[in-house]
């Protein structure tokens, strides 16, 4: 990477309770002769607890000339700020402050190795993202941008909905159950592997299909090439519902009839690693940590 001269800090306030990661982090790159600017990945109330004294800059105009953001939490605060990083095309770099972090590059005790980015030690990975539109009735009703997944769901009422799914005009599954999940390789470490899906090396370029409690023993998950694209057609809801999450962001309502298209997006997030630990390292040690066999 290019000699870094701005990095963003933004912490997740109810992970990083006070900021003290993200100020620890600004310290030791002020430090190493970097600048920073603090910022947050979603608006706040003020049960979060932000300390005194610390200049919270708007996300939108930290962005303007910045090399590189910093997040503090879990995987959602990356997945908060992957969007405005891609299209901006600065990388990311995750420090982990929840549970598990499968994209996050460093443990909240490693925060001294932040002084790895000064002199260059560090190593860019690109992660596939999809584009999600929904049509009704043949006009476009809703798109956004994802790096781990959009999720149809039923609604809360304990009845299933009935969906389609056709890869590039073929059907490929049709079923009743509780929704479907559309990932990328990123995000078969999320809800697709909670629920059966396979795990895939996030580098690669996939498209995956995993069925939420089928009601039926021929549905199974899909490991899709990256120039499919992906129709799912919701079938007749009656006194259903249905809800699209994108991202695990706001729930969009969907309607009979309603076709949820995804596809490889032009886009990409790119996140810093500063370790040459292996996907396959990664997940031996997150899983271990939960005290699961690896």
């Amino acid at each position: 990477m290019n000699p870094l001269k701005k990095i963003i800090l933004c912490p997740n306030p109810f992970r990083d309770r006070g900021l003290k990661a993200a100020l620890q982090a600004a310290e030791i790159l002020g430090n190493a002769g970097i600048g920073t600017a603090v910022c947050l990945p979603f608006p706040v109330n003020g049960e979060a607890g932000l300390p005194e004294g610390v200049v919270i800059q708007p996300l939108p105009t930290a962005l303007r000339g910045a090399d590189l953001i910093i997040c503090f939490g879990g995987d959602g605060t990356i997945l908060h700020v992957a969007k405005e990083a891609a299209n901006h095309r600065i990388p990311v770099l995750g420090v982990n402050m929840g549970s598990i972090g499968f994209m996050a590059e460093l443990e909240s005790g490693e925060l001294h190795l932040l002084s790895k980015l000064a002199r260059g030690e560090c190593r860019r990975e690109a992660r596939m993202m999809i584009d999600i539109q929904v049509l009704r009735a043949g006009k476009r009703v809703y798109q956004n941008i994802a790096l781990n997944d959009a999720v149809i769901t039923k609604g809360a009422i304990a009845r299933i909905i009935e969906l389609s799914v056709f890869s590039s005009g073929a059907l490929i599954s049709s079923f009743s159950g509780d929704g479907v999940i559309i990932s990328t390789p990123t995000g078969s470490t999320a809800y697709s592997m909670s629920a059966g899906g396979p795990i895939v090396e996030p580098t690669a370029e996939n498209i995956l299909v995993t069925p939420i409690c089928a009601h039926t023993l021929a549905a199974k998950s899909f490991v899709l090439s990256q120039d499919r694209a992906v129709k799912t057609v919701v079938g007749a809801l009656m006194h259903k519902s249905a809800y699209l999450s994108v991202d695990g962001g706001r729930a969009f309502r969907l309607y009979s009839s309603d076709e949820v298209l995804i596809r490889k997006s032009d886009k990409q997030t790119t996140l810093v690693c500063l370790s040459d630990n292996s996907f396959y390292e990664v997940i031996k040690r997150k899983f271990s940590k939960q005290g699961e066999p690896v």
